[in-house]
């Protein structure tokens, strides 16, 4: 029972950290660049609706599940190769930090500043400031989230290569 509960926490923890990898750089290298050609109130509405879209149970067990996961996957990997609960541990830590805390407390305040917002009652140079002081500051904490889902994934697959 112990091993099959320590494979499904894995291989669950692989899954859903790969899935939020991917998920983070396809928005860095698709999204952003797309959106980023549109005027101000074209983006912000395009923004609104897609940080409306994405509030749904599948991705929030997908995206925030590793939390949880990844720390379990390292305690149950205490006794195993070095290399392999160091990666474990260090790919949990790196993912609490870089997708959960930067998402709770720099991406999602940003996203409700823009959610509570009537775009349509502003003028153009409201709808500028807006932006201005939206999408920089977004992309900046979104790429440290790219980066640490990457990191942790590749840590992931470390441990896996070392495991017994």
């Amino acid at each position: 029972m112990e091993i099959k509960f320590k494979i499904i926490v894995l291989i669950l923890g692989i899954l859903f950290t790969g899935l939020t990898a991917g998920l983070c750089f396809t928005w860095s290298n698709t999204i952003t660049p797309g959106i980023e050609r549109l005027d101000d109130l074209g983006f912000l509405k395009s923004f609104q609706a897609m940080n409306r879209a994405i509030i749904n149970r599948s991705f929030l067990i997908t995206f925030f599940s590793p939390v949880v996961l990844l720390f379990i996957n390292a305690f149950l990997h205490r006794n195993t190769h070095p290399i392999t609960f160091w990666s474990f541990i260090l790919a949990a830590i790196l993912f609490f930090i870089g997708i959960g805390l930067i998402t709770v407390f720099k991406n999602v305040p940003l996203n409700d500043l823009l959610d509570k917002t009537v775009l349509e009652n502003l003028s153009v140079v409201e709808l500028k400031e807006l932006r201005t002081k939206f999408e920089q500051p977004w992309n900046r904490w979104h790429i440290q989230r790219t980066i640490a889902s990457f990191t942790s994934f590749s840590l992931l697959l470390i441990g896996l290569i070392y495991s017994k």
